[in-house]
């Protein structure tokens, strides 16, 4: 994992294109400062400020990871409870040296391969990491972001950066600048705008802490290309202690909520009995003259285009004053996992306050 400077992005890695900022957004009453600037951001994560900014899987929530009371701050913007442990974001490989007291060759393999890219590695944590952190846990999960303005935010801020999605606990995730202002508004210092997020689904978490290479998140990048780098890998159990949330993030059981109840049902269900039902699809359909609303992930049946539009979609039918949605389960491969895993634990909202 020698150095390679801004070169090392090539291969089969997620390269960060050359980086145009947007058109800055403004909020109407101010609340929520959204800009361009990355270095105001990196000046703001220096002094202990709480920064969300683009990556290429979702927005993310930072703080400087070895700033115990910033992190703290991430736990109060977002209502996280504590036992959830937060992914820290590198500006470089080397970085690691720092944060982990090991890198075994299977995770310098994948990090050849992915980084930057979607992908978390939980390794063993050194002391220098808050165990606010990492909930206490002897491990720590780590990743190199694919954005370029969010490498730049690391290399100009010099600090690795604890960031979970810049959303309220346990709600859908934002992928553009505009979702964190709705949601967090005056509690962030300052919304650096990178676009659009491209992968849309937050990343794979990988554990190469233990004796065998376990998923514990499916995400931005799929078990097949993994596990062609490493070979098979176990994948944790949602219903064992594998999988207990406090292992990774993302891994509650209900999760990624929308406010409007949201069912999953295939085409052969029958439909909920509701007056406005909104459709979450992941190709065209018809009829449609049951549902008051719709959205299509992929006209094309490309699931990279599905995961990349999933929580945008989730949030224009959120905002539709429906009775329910109904959410079609996508094929469950690849990135389809990942898809249907969100919308399970979607779901599970639903059910649970339907008991």
């Amino acid at each position: 994992m020698g150095s390679k400077g801004i070169a090392w992005y090539a291969g089969e890695s997620l390269a960060p294109s050359a980086w145009v900022a947007p058109e800055p957004l403004h909020c109407p009453d101010m609340s929520c400062p959204i800009g361009t600037d990355v270095e105001r951001a990196a000046g703001l994560l220096v002094r202990g400020g709480l920064v969300a900014f683009a990556t290429e899987t979702v927005y993310g929530l930072g703080a400087d990871a070895l700033n115990q009371r910033a992190v703290a701050r991430i736990f109060e913007a977002k209502g996280r409870p504590r036992f959830d442990p937060l992914i820290v974001h590198v500006a470089e490989p080397e970085w690691l040296e720092r944060l982990v007291r090991s890198v075994p060759e299977n995770a310098r393999r994948l990090i050849d391969r992915f980084w930057p890219g979607p992908l978390t590695l939980v390794l063993p944590k050194t002391d220098l990491v808050p165990d606010l952190v990492t909930a206490g846990l002897s491990t720590v999960g780590v990743r190199m972001p694919a954005h370029p303005s969010a490498l730049e935010l690391l290399r100009q801020a010099g600090t690795p950066v604890a960031a979970p999605s810049a959303n309220l606990f346990g709600q859908v995730s934002p992928t553009a600048a505009e979702h964190v202002a709705d949601q967090l508004g005056s509690r962030v210092d300052y919304i650096l705008d990178g676009g659009p997020c491209s992968v849309g689904l937050e990343s794979t978490v990988l554990d190469l802490s233990g004796q065998f290479p376990t998923l514990l998140r499916p995400g931005g990048l799929s078990v097949e290309p993994i596990e062609g780098t490493i070979g098979p890998i176990k994948r944790a159990d949602a219903a064992s202690d594998e999988a207990r949330p406090q292992l990774a993030p993302g891994m509650q059981s209900t999760h990624y909520a929308t406010r409007t109840p949201l069912v999953l049902a295939g085409r052969e269900d029958r439909l909920p009995d509701a007056a406005r039902i909104g459709l979450l699809a992941f190709v065209p359909e018809s009829p449609l003259d049951q549902f008051a609303a719709v959205e299509v992930l992929s006209p094309q049946s490309d699931i990279a285009e599905a995961a990349a539009n999933l929580f945008a979609a989730m949030r224009r039918l959120d905002a539709q004053r429906l009775d329910v949605i109904v959410a079609r389960p996508v094929p469950n491969v690849g990135l389809g996992c990942a898809i249907n895993d969100r919308l399970l634990r979607a779901s599970r909202r639903a059910e649970s306050e339907a008991r």
